[in-house]
């Protein structure tokens, strides 16, 4: 097992505390920035071709996409099935910028989220409604990398 050093542990159990005591609004928020953190990190790791490291945060991005569209509650929300689309195709594209090593499909897919992660940031800071989601189906702790 990773052995953390004295500041690591005392960040690790910060963040998992933040992440535990979020509310639905910022739990999604962090969501969407780990989301785009990640491809921000695998698009440096294509370029440099540093292809273990693109992989690893296009896998994680992955994943976190998988939690986003596990826990959109399609039966109660008229825009869900489009968004669910929009979410099918980044995943799959993130597939095919692993599989292919293109770093083109990694910067498209986050020119496609960065305006819903803006948009989400928005909405939690107004206080406006977000879409509805299953904010129990979610296990935000490991797709955000602590825990």
């Amino acid at each position: 097992m990773l052995q953390l050093n004295g500041y690591q542990a005392k960040r690790s159990q910060y963040v998992q505390d933040a992440v535990l005591s979020a509310t639905p609004a910022g739990l999604l928020t962090m969501l969407y920035d780990r989301l785009l953190l990640d491809l921000a990190r695998a698009g440096v790791a294509q370029e440099t071709q540093d292809w273990p490291v693109a992989s690893a945060n296009l896998l994680h991005a992955q994943d976190i996409l998988a939690e986003l569209m596990s826990s959109l509650r399609t039966d109660v929300w008229d825009g869900a099935d489009g968004l669910m689309s929009l979410y099918t195709y980044v995943r799959q594209t993130l597939v095919e910028a692993n599989t292919t090593r293109d770093r083109h499909k990694t910067t498209e897919c986050a020119q496609i989220l960065e305006p819903l992660r803006q948009a989400w940031h928005e909405a939690a800071a107004t206080g406006q409604a977000l879409p509805p989601t299953d904010t129990t189906a979610l296990q935000p702790v490991g797709v955000l990398g602590v825990g």
